[in-house]
């Protein structure tokens, strides 16, 4: 599994101030408006991924490939709307974004019992002890949100400490979301780090600086 969001150079203050001001009606809405559709669909999809798991052992690959772009399309649009990436996020299935990765390798075999333990005590034994570790690191999230966006504005750069911060709480809720989908057999681990993608050093284009 590979997850990441690259860190730019220089961000564009004009884009940051737009996209604080305006980016719920122009990001926010149209994406999250069709991702509400495709997230009723995910969840059918994860019922015939539950059972073609447990009768055949493996997931049906166009049914974890859905799942996986639509993971990638709404971290295409967290990455933008937490200002963590210049841009617009482009809307589909079937889109990449140079600045924003998200690989997870097909298993081939799955594992019964542990998709079975999933679906009937995962809220225990996953969700409720990574739930409870997230809160707190979401309260961090909200006050580097904060100092991040003046230190774009007064200087163009997004410091290098709290993008990987941000980058690292995506990263595990990302893992919990993977598991939790069934899409790898890997426990996530309490941490923000591992995983990490690799990038060129290239600076994205700043459209309103």
């Amino acid at each position: 599994m590979k997850i990441g969001i690259r860190h730019q150079e220089s961000y564009s203050r004009g884009s940051l101030i737009i996209r604080t001001l305006f980016g719920g009606l122009y990001i926010a809405l149209p994406h999250g408006f069709l991702l509400i559709f495709m997230s009723i669909a995910s969840s059918f999809v994860g019922i015939i991924n539950f059972w073609s798991i447990l009768i055949t052992g493996k997931m049906i690959r166009s049914m974890f490939d859905f799942q996986l772009n639509l993971m990638r399309w709404s971290l295409r649009v967290n990455a933008r709307l937490m200002n963590l990436s210049d841009g617009y996020p482009t809307f589909g299935m079937t889109h990449n974004d140079a600045d924003v990765v998200l690989d997870i390798d097909y298993p081939e075999k799955s594992n019964r019992i542990s998709v079975l333990l999933r679906a009937m005590f995962g809220i225990l034994y996953v969700l409720i002890p990574h739930a409870f570790l997230l809160f707190f690191l979401q309260i961090g999230v909200m006050v580097v949100r904060i100092i991040a966006f003046w230190a774009v504005l007064f200087t163009g750069k997004y410091p290098e400490g709290m993008h990987a911060y941000m980058v690292g709480v995506i990263r595990w809720n990302i893992r919990v979301n993977a598991f939790m989908s069934y899409l790898t057999d890997t426990y996530p681990p309490f941490s923000r780090s591992g995983d990490e993608a690799s990038f060129t050093n290239a600076t994205a284009p700043e459209l309103f600086d």
